[in-house]
């Protein structure tokens, strides 16, 4: 078994993580304040603040489409706890913050009944160390609750079979059940060898462009001033001329100027405008490159392309986000399997083996949902392979197939 770090190299660790999750979550809530080169942007005008919902999209368009609907070969009854503990709030909670975060985590711990309970902490406020062959922590550590300057109230530090409650530095409370395991599990997106607590959906290239595109939207709007109000201008005027108000003069649909003692009159002209075609198009290259990366289209970002597409046109136009959700469903799933054997190593206090669970695996919604056409085709399909195999298409395995 290997060492346990302790607390204050978890304290060390959540600390040095928690300002990349921070900012991931300020672009997610669209509150970051993007940099401004302050080259062609008025001094009124450097604090307009401009905010694009790109990021936020990236995460819920694939968030939206991972919903977790249980466990096939449940001996376990792992789908039961699920169930006592708001499985839709909770999952899709869970997925959402891994998303954005790259991993969160599920809290498991028994309430007065002896029942498990499972709450999830966002990323910014849990870490641990992992265990890369089962994806359970060795040991790990959670704020769970802060004040209003954002220190830690309430700590709380997971080892196998113990969780040690802290405030102010020292242990005010500790839970034992005697299991093996720590009731601290991670759920992860993309995790690989190098990173085993993954990837955030908000990758840095999202924020670049991300923040590319709001300067350009910044600049469009003072454009937009300019274009609105071009400049005008006059000359040939007496030094003698009654001065006019320049407000008055851009608004008013007459202006009259007279001649002088000597018989000239003033020349009266306008700048052209500028054009907005510029920054349109340069929008729209940020959100094709945005969408390249995320595997969305720029339909998804609002650019229309043209007329409403088929379901089959959808989902092929989005076929990197097919992959990514696939993938998706695998890392997320090591997860919630995890949480809960955990939950059922508490409901049973028994010390379950972690391989007992080899032929539970979970079942997800298809990514994307058939439409008519779709429904038809999919049934002439069933109806072939039926007929040259009787008995092949089970439940189970339409839903592998078809994802009915």
């Amino acid at each position: 078994m290997a060492e346990l770090k302790g607390v204050d190299y978890m304290r060390r660790k959540l600390a040095e993580k928690r300002r990349r999750v921070l900012l991931r979550y300020k672009y997610y809530d669209m509150k970051k304040a993007v940099p401004d080169f302050g080259i062609s942007t008025p001094p009124q005008l450097r604090g307009v603040f401009s905010a694009l919902g790109w990021c936020g999209k990236a995460v819920d368009s694939l968030s939206d489409r991972l919903v977790f609907t249980g466990f096939r070969d449940d001996n376990f009854n792992l789908y039961g706890i699920y169930q006592q503990n708001n499985p839709d709030v909770l999952s899709a909670s869970a997925i959402q913050a891994a998303l954005i975060g790259s991993c969160s985590f599920f809290y498991v711990y028994p309430d007065d009944d002896g029942f498990p309970k499972m709450e999830t902490i966002d990323g910014a406020n849990a870490t641990g160390e992992i265990d890369t062959v089962t994806g359970l922590l060795r040991e790990g550590y959670a704020v769970l609750d802060r004040d209003s300057r954002d220190r830690p109230i309430l700590e709380a530090y997971y080892t196998p079979g113990r969780i040690d409650y802290i405030q102010a530095g020292e242990v005010v409370r500790t839970y034992e059940s005697g299991l093996p395991y720590v009731h601290l599990v991670p759920i992860i997106f993309r995790p690989d060898a190098t990173r085993p607590f993954g990837h955030s959906r908000i990758s840095r290239s999202c924020m670049a462009l991300m923040e590319g595109a709001v300067r350009t939207i910044k600049r469009s709007e003072i454009a937009a001033e300019f274009y609105s109000f071009p400049q005008k201008w006059v000359t040939g005027l007496s030094e003698d001329a009654e001065k006019f108000n320049k407000w008055q003069a851009s608004m008013a649909s007459l202006l009259a100027f007279t001649k002088d003692e000597a018989g000239e009159r003033p020349t009266v002209g306008q700048f052209s405008a500028g054009s907005m075609t510029p920054h349109i198009d340069q929008v729209r290259m940020f959100a094709s490159l945005f969408a390249g990366e995320n595997g969305l289209t720029l339909d998804d970002l609002g650019f229309a392309s043209g007329n409403p597409s088929s379901a089959d046109a959808i989902r092929n136009q989005h076929e990197g986000l097919r992959l990514t959700a696939r993938k998706a469903q695998r890392t997320f799933g090591v997860g919630l399997l995890n949480a809960g054997f955990v939950a059922a190593c508490i409901r049973d206090n028994v010390p379950y083996r972690r391989r007992d669970l080899y032929q539970t695996t979970p079942v997800w919604e298809p990514i994307f949902e058939p439409d008519a056409t779709t429904l038809a085709g999919l049934g002439d399909a069933a109806l072939k392979i039926e007929h040259a195999m009787p008995g092949y298409l089970t439940e189970d395995r339409m839903r592998e197939l078809f994802g009915m």
